[in-house]
């Protein structure tokens, strides 16, 4: 993590839908090179901060700008060094899965191998299905092979791991973590807080359109254990989805 290269600053970011005050002037930056997790429950504003800084909504007010670039004015040049994790409504569904990264790697115009980039996501034996053959869990591991088609400096993933067996959901933190260590910025949204304290630097946690608290999940957590308090059950070296794992495996699993 860059702390002297903000690759990503919101400020005073503000977003009114009518009477609904969605965003009300967030402000933060993302550094190059740091997995930055944006958490909060339904409704906070979220994910419509994350549409506005990937240039899929416009905002009421503020600046944003990434890589320098405002999100006003250079959305297209934007788009062509970002990578955005896709809902499955963004998919061709009787096409296969080789078809649909040759697809997408022609809409770059970039030169991939499908099979590896499948291989990624532990799909390399499943090329030949068509998307609407796959699982839940298949699907949202291919929407994160296609966010790295174009190599972008920066991926968008909003909660990446929803629907997913354990093996799928360690194997995709790895992942994750192998994208951040090849020098990718990653921004996430989940709603596993055991997640976002494994795989973020740093998160910000939003509540009613407004950032209440963000700093390292150590610090928040020990910000919080000096003002007292105390869990109820003594914390242990293990948990359950470790026994899980432990008598199970790791390997991706074809659900």
């Amino acid at each position: 993590m860059n702390q002297s290269n903000a690759i990503i600053q919101v400020r005073n970011l503000v977003k009114h839908y009518s009477q609904i005050h969605a965003v009300n002037g967030i402000s933060f930056d993302v550094y190059e090179g740091e997995i930055f997790g944006l958490l909060g429950p339904n409704g906070a504003g979220k994910t419509t901060t994350l549409e506005i800084i990937e240039t899929l909504r416009e905002k009421t007010s503020g600046q944003v700008t990434v890589e320098g670039l405002s999100v006003d004015k250079d959305a297209n040049a934007i788009k062509k060094f970002i990578g955005v994790q896709l809902q499955s409504a963004g998919y061709y569904p009787s096409l296969t899965l080789l078809e649909l990264l040759r697809l997408f790697s022609g809409l770059y115009n970039v030169k991939i191998d499908p099979k590896e980039m499948l291989g990624l996501v532990g799909l390399e034996d499943r090329g030949k299905a068509k998307y609407k053959e796959l699982s839940g869990g298949q699907k949202q591991r291919f929407s994160i092979c296609t966010t790295l088609i174009n190599q972008p400096k920066i991926v968008f993933l909003d909660e990446p791991t929803t629907g997913l067996d354990p093996q799928a959901r360690r194997n995709l933190w790895d992942l994750i973590r192998q994208i951040r260590d090849k020098g990718t910025t990653v921004v996430i949204t989940t709603h596993y807080m055991d997640e976002a304290e494994n795989l973020c630097d740093r998160v910000a946690i939003v509540e009613k359109g407004r950032i209440i608290a963000l700093d390292t999940p150590d610090k928040l957590i020990d910000d919080l254990v000096s003002k007292g308090f105390e869990r109820k059950k003594e914390v242990k070296q293990a948990n359950l989805e470790d026994v899980f794992l432990s008598l199970t495996g790791h390997e991706w699993r074809d659900e």
